[in-house]
């Protein structure tokens, strides 16, 4: 399954790597705030999330750097979902 919105909808773990300052001015409701900067150090964490992962950001870009990282790194199960609005949109 690759389908972002069939993932989302199955309960994918939302990661947003926005800023804690960009998250708390919005974000998909249930979502955990992992701003790319602290990616490596919290990779213990990272790992332990239930799959697959969506990231999102706010345009994609921070995301998308993080989910190519994460897929090279042998984690397949990491998606670039995109902005944070489109994400939240597909949750409906």
């Amino acid at each position: 399954m690759n389908n972002i919105k069939e993932m989302i909808q199955a309960g994918a773990t939302v990661v947003d790597v926005r800023t804690p300052g960009e998250y708390q001015g919005g974000h998909v409701a249930g979502s955990i705030n992992i701003p790319m900067q602290e990616f490596i150090e919290r990779m213990n964490e990272v790992k332990e999330l239930p799959r697959p992962l969506i990231l999102c950001c706010a345009s994609g870009n921070r995301s998308g750097q993080v989910t190519h990282y994460m897929n090279a790194n042998g984690d397949a199960e990491v998606y670039n979902g995109g902005g944070w609005m489109e994400v939240n949109a597909l949750k409906a």
